[in-house]
């Protein structure tokens, strides 16, 4: 079992930035990769983006490319989301993943709320 704790969520402006973090606990041996998603009010969650546990090559939406950095610390079993140019677009609750099979992410944390106001 890994268990996921996000943190960082806040009500800002657009433009602003925001950095969430996600502390994995647990199994965190057997992580293979680890995700951002999120789901708007109304929505389907979506991926955001994502990186590999050992190697950090990451991917993104196409819709945060280039304004959301995914990151992570190892040595705190860590994951990070850096987001810069927020719009109201990005109002959603953000959730943290983990994939231990290389293929399915099974572990999701409880969430963490972004409100963008314009």
């Amino acid at each position: 079992q890994v268990q996921l704790v996000e943190s960082g969520g806040s009500v800002v402006q657009a433009g602003d930035s925001l950095r969430l973090s996600c502390a994995a606990s647990g199994r965190t041996w057997n992580i293979y990769s680890m995700a951002w998603f999120r789901q708007a009010p109304g929505k389907e969650r979506e991926f955001v983006a994502g990186i590999r546990w050992i190697s950090g090559s990451t991917n993104y939406a196409d819709s945060v490319k280039g304004r959301f950095t995914i990151s992570r610390d190892s040595a705190k079993n860590t994951v990070y989301l850096q987001m810069n140019s927020l719009s109201p677009e990005d109002t959603a609750k953000y959730y943290c993943a983990a994939d231990t099979s290389a293929g399915q992410y099974a572990y999701w944390g409880q969430g963490t709320q972004v409100t963008v106001s314009s």
